[in-house]
């Protein structure tokens, strides 16, 4: 399906990005993988060559995509290796919590910035490669960007801000011929609630929790969310741009009672 495609996922050495490389490898693709976990970055490439049909190996580039020197490095040692990109997925992103009341500036900055910022620079510098090959992007937003919750008010505001960047891009690029598309996850079983702060004991509560939150009475898993992303990439979603789709086990149709 991804055969002589080339595709670029930031935020690859955990969760849904890690089930996103491992999908694409075994669907053909060449794969620029990039993360800050050294040790787990080269895990996922080793699962990633193993699964591909073609044992092609991706090129992995520890990167901290917060430093725009860095961004403007990853793009070009992918083109010394590869000359084109036909799909870029914005995966990389952080969780906090926080009300008007108590979220400092420094934490929306940080949120926003690599929440939104750097979806917008990787975009901008990946446009031109991607016009040329009538490529596509998708950008991991969440639930959070369609509806409102209490309580983690910068990560709700950056998912937001993410979907109507997915929705702007689309309306610039499609006349030539560039999908932009955003899949929005509710409570997937990854590391990022923890790593945003919750302690190990609020992790297995908030999960819990999820049987009443979300309609399949359950929290997602991060396979769930990469098929759908493969999905949009694929020409199988040949027709589909502006989207934002929701992977939330029904979680946006919700309502309090």
């Amino acid at each position: 399906m991804f055969d002589g495609k080339v595709v670029l996922i930031t935020g690859a050495s955990s969760g849904i990005g890690v089930e996103t490389a491992l999908d694409f490898s075994k669907l053909g693709a060449s794969l620029i993988i990039t993360g800050r976990n050294k040790t787990n970055l080269e895990e996922v490439a080793k699962q990633c060559e193993e699964l591909s049909p073609k044992k092609l190996k991706p090129l992995t580039i520890i990167c901290d995509l917060n430093k725009e020197s860095e961004v403007e490095k990853l793009f070009e040692e992918s083109f010394k290796r590869f000359d084109r990109l036909d799909v870029l997925v914005n995966n990389a992103g952080i969780f906090g919590t926080g009300s008007i009341e108590n979220t400092s500036l420094e934490q929306f900055d940080s949120i926003m910035t690599t929440n939104m910022r750097t979806p917008y620079y990787l975009t901008m510098l990946a446009v031109p490669y991607l016009i040329k090959s009538k490529g596509n992007i998708v950008n991991v937003s969440s639930v959070t960007g369609l509806r409102s919750f209490p309580d983690i008010l910068a990560y709700c505001v950056s998912k937001a801000a993410l979907d109507q960047f997915t929705k702007c891009v689309a309306l610039e690029l499609g006349p030539k011929g560039v999908r932009v598309n955003s899949v929005n996850p509710g409570v997937i079983v990854t590391g990022i609630h923890m790593r945003g702060g919750m302690s190990e004991q609020e992790y297995e509560a908030f999960l819990k929790k999820c049987s009443e939150t979300h309609v399949l009475g359950r929290a997602g898993e991060a396979k769930e969310v990469s098929s759908v992303i493969t999905f949009l990439a694929s020409d199988a979603a040949s027709n589909m741009t502006g989207a934002t789709l929701p992977v939330d086990g029904g979680r946006h149709v919700m309502c309090p009672r």
